[in-house]
């Protein structure tokens, strides 16, 4: 039986680890070939071999998302490496200082975030629409955000407001290409189980409780659930679906 992304080609930033690296997995499973990116070289080739042993297809692009003469060659590359492409998923992401408060956040870890959260995000978009386009193909796109990017967090003004910033680029750009057909949605991961989040907490258990407390669940959530809904959003079962912020968070943004 073929898998929801049967044949697609399909981007996946920030892969090198967490749930990049799952997504990476999950899409091809489904089906798709994999174009691996991060700055980490060493985890997204770890990724690839990952993929291939999975018996899926996969190449690796290094790319600094913040860069973007960098997006624009990545996107070259995976049209190099597999012909096309069809589905992105826009993950590449940094926390920053998570300690600073509005006043004690320094001019350098600002922007920081909005360099790499959410510029790194526009300079994707750019580029994969353009190459969408350019195809005359419909294309799928999922950003990432966070349940930081629906409500406020104490200490964590610069990344709160690159992820707000987020979900606003992915429904304007869901609105300036719905009749290209090209949808564009987001997903916002609650505490998830990966190195982002390791180095949150300082790797304490007692962090990771307070994180598990958190979550309505009472866990928190696996790399994996979370490439889950993207796989979803990103294949034609989700065709109606467009400018969406998936919350994939265990209820805490119902809370």
């Amino acid at each position: 039986m073929a898998g929801d992304l049967q044949d697609k080609v399909a981007l996946i930033t920030g892969s090198g680890s967490g749930i990049g690296r799952q997504a990476a997995l999950i899409f091809a499973r489904e089906g798709a070939r994999v174009v691996v990116s991060d700055v980490n070289v060493k985890g997204g080739e770890e990724t690839v071999e990952l993929v291939r042993q999975a018996g899926g297809q996969a190449a690796f692009v290094r790319c600094d998302v913040a860069k973007g003469p960098e997006v624009e060659a990545l996107v070259a590359g995976a049209v190099a490496a597999f012909g096309r492409l069809d589905v992105a998923f826009n993950n590449a992401g940094v926390e920053g200082d998570t300690r600073a408060t509005t006043i004690t956040c320094t001019e350098e870890n600002f922007d920081l975030n909005i360099n790499v959260n959410l510029k790194g995000v526009w300079w994707c978009m750019k580029y994969e629409i353009e190459q969408f386009l350019r195809q005359g193909s419909p294309g799928a796109i999922v950003n990432t955000s966070s349940l930081a990017g629906l409500v406020g967090v104490p200490r964590g003004n610069a990344y709160v407001a690159a992820k707000h910033g987020v979900i606003g680029l992915t429904k304007t750009a869901a609105l300036e290409f719905a009749k290209q057909d090209i949808r564009v949605n987001a997903v916002c991961p609650g505490a998830i189980e990966t190195p982002m989040l390791n180095r949150i907490v300082g790797g304490s258990e007692k962090g990771y409780e307070m994180m598990r407390k958190m979550e309505p669940v009472g866990r928190l959530g696996k790399p994996g659930e979370i490439a889950e809904a993207v796989a979803w959003l990103c294949s034609d079962r989700a065709s109606f679906v467009t400018g969406l912020a998936m919350s994939v968070d265990g209820g805490s943004f119902a809370q």
